[in-house]
């Protein structure tokens, strides 16, 4: 499985990775709380995904991007997580915090926000939910480490792209990169291998390839 992003073009997918529709659900109190599918492609050996926001047949590529010339110059750097990061250290946990890989997808402020419950890790409830908004981050922005291991507590994820929507505010947002799928640039440098990333597919973020929450601009 692989993801190669076009030059001024389109992600091109390849090594059948399933396709998904996935939307952000809010709780009784309106704090996104979980995952819900809502749609699975049929499966694909490849196929071309949309990154210039304006094909008329998304998710997929129909050729919008030569027609407007999109400027698809890649910025993302290829630092490992940590570089840059905000670390909050809690009592039995430790949250390392990349700002720049947010996308809002709004998981991390309930009950306090993940950063309070960090620092109140010694509680089983309050570490249980810092956990619970951690691996609900799509991007990898917030990841959690458990101070008594020193391991990184990551999600199990499917190997699959997710195309995320948020009902609740008419957006469609990211492409979310699930389960350690390689993505290679144009020029064929590979970026750092995460199990959770996020691709930008409104073609407006400074930091392509990936989603630099720029989205929620309108």
């Amino acid at each position: 499985m692989k993801i190669a992003v076009g030059r001024n073009g389109p992600y091109f997918v390849t090594g059948g990775v399933p396709l998904i529709t996935a939307e952000i659900c809010k709780d009784e109190e309106g704090y996104c709380r979980k995952w819900r599918e809502v749609k699975r492609y049929p499966l694909r050996g490849r196929y071309a995904l949309c990154r210039c926001g304006h094909s008329e047949n998304k998710p997929f590529c129909d050729g919008t991007h030569a027609k407007i010339r999109f400027d698809g110059t890649e910025a993302g750097d290829n630092d490992p997580h940590g570089e840059g990061a905000n670390v909050i250290r809690g009592p039995a946990l430790t949250l390392t915090d990349n700002k720049h890989l947010c996308v809002h997808a709004g998981f991390c402020i309930r009950a306090g926000g993940i950063w309070n419950l960090v620092r109140k890790s010694e509680n089983p409830e309050a570490r249980d939910t810092a956990i619970e908004e951690a691996c609900n981050c799509p991007s990898g922005r917030l990841v959690i480490c458990d101070n008594a291991t020193g391991e990184a507590i990551e999600p199990e994820l499917e190997k699959s792209i997710v195309l995320v929507e948020c009902p609740s505010r008419g957006e469609q947002v990211p492409l979310w990169v699930r389960g350690g799928i390689p993505i290679e640039s144009s020029d064929g440098r590979q970026y750092g291998i995460r199990n959770r990333v996020t691709l930008c597919r409104c073609g407006k973020s400074k930091n392509k390839p990936f989603c630099d929450g720029s989205h929620v601009e309108g």
